[in-house]
């Protein structure tokens, strides 16, 4: 019913900048936070960052000053405007959302399917 699909991961040099998208479509009544999470090989999944249905954010230290999440409630998209990528900052990224789906009072949690950024020193 309800599909985040992710664009924008790829291959990057230290010090450069991604931009990744996450667009919601389906059956969508609203969406509440959004966020997105990051899982390195051999590590758990971390949130990167999040944001509120009213524009409030919050970030991972590792990530202060040099990611910045925003998003567009019009279009059901959000975006994390990466720069000045380290080597560290190198996995998989997922994208969240709560979502009360139409003819639905109850909010659910959903995934994007990742994608892959990659950061060579």
């Amino acid at each position: 019913q309800v599909q985040l699909v992710e664009s924008g991961g790829g291959l990057v040099q230290a010090g450069g900048s991604l931009r990744l998208s996450c667009a919601a479509s389906g059956s969508i009544r609203s969406i509440n936070a959004m966020g997105w999470f990051r899982q390195a090989p051999g590590k758990q999944r971390e949130l990167v960052a999040h944001i509120t249905s009213g524009g409030s954010t919050n970030y991972a230290d590792s990530v202060k000053g040099r990611f910045t999440i925003s998003r567009d409630n019009a279009k059901n998209t959000v975006y994390l405007q990466m720069n000045s990528l380290k080597p560290e900052d190198t996995a998989v990224y997922y994208c969240n959302a709560r979502i009360i789906v139409r003819d639905s009072l109850y909010e659910y949690i959903y995934w994007g399917q990742g994608t892959q950024v990659t950061v060579s020193s």
